[in-house]
């Protein structure tokens, strides 16, 4: 009645979704996606951190 290959998987990841039916390659795909997010979300913190710190400097008295 139901076919797996109808079945839609999520594209990203949310954090929290269930996992039990992944497997091994959709795990590694999902640990890639998160390496890449927080990579990204790290250079965010950097250049918000370089922003900062280049307007302190300018505002120092």
């Amino acid at each position: 009645m139901f076919d797996d290959d109808q079945v839609k998987r999520p594209k990203g990841h949310e954090v929290g979704m269930p996992i039990e039916t992944m497997s091994v390659e959709e795990l590694n795909e999902r640990i890639g996606i998160l390496k890449a997010e927080i990579s990204r979300l790290e250079q965010a913190i950097g250049a918000r951190q370089k922003t900062k710190s280049e307007a302190e400097s300018l505002f120092k008295f």
